[in-house]
């Protein structure tokens, strides 16, 4: 593992499992995280970003199997879809399991992110959970293309604020976000 971020994946772990709140660089844009199985910590989040808790978050996984423990009758056609995408994806998925209840949708389903970005990769691997992530903003506000222009008061309310990637000024974007349907079809939701 690159020196770069071991000492931020080691103090962000140790946030994850007591239930804390990690403020981290994604695979797109900085987030918020926390341990996407703990519903105390999804609740957190929400208060720290004055969201409304019927909304439900994005989950980041650090490989494609993954999503077999998560999605109950997964259409392994998305493994093809996702291999041709050019930019990082989110899928919305039927029939999610295994998630704090407040981090999917009412209707069970649940937005899912496979990571390629080496940082998150390492810390979903070494997490061995999913990890929320959510736009590092207070609710309504512009997500933050980089760290310097993240509100205040989600760096102080975060439980770690990593190190790593804070002087990146490369403007990040959103993912795209499609759903999955079972017959191999998907809706675009957000491109």
């Amino acid at each position: 593992m690159t020196n770069d971020f071991s000492e931020d994946i080691d103090l962000a772990l140790e946030t994850l499992r007591k239930g804390g709140v990690i403020l981290y660089p994604t695979d797109t844009v900085w987030g918020l995280g926390c341990d996407a199985t703990n519903e105390a910590a999804v609740d957190a989040i929400f208060k720290l970003k004055q969201r409304p808790a019927e909304k439900s978050c994005i989950l980041l996984l650090a490989d494609e199997r993954d999503l077999l423990q998560y999605v109950t009758a997964l259409d392994l056609e998305v493994f093809n879809f996702l291999d041709q995408v050019q930019k990082p994806t989110t899928v919305v998925y039927d029939n999610v399991v295994g998630i704090a209840p407040n981090a999917m949708a009412e209707d069970g389903s649940a937005a899912i992110r496979v990571v390629k970005e080496d940082f998150c990769r390492h810390l979903i691997k070494r997490f061995r959970k999913p990890i929320v992530s959510t736009s590092a903003n207070i609710s309504g506000a512009p997500t933050p293309r980089f760290f310097t222009e993240i509100d205040p008061r989600i760096i102080t309310g975060a439980d770690y604020v990593v190190q790593y990637r804070q002087a990146d000024h490369n403007p990040k974007a959103p993912s795209a976000i499609v759903r999955w349907f079972a017959n191999g079809n998907h809706e675009v939701i957000r491109s």
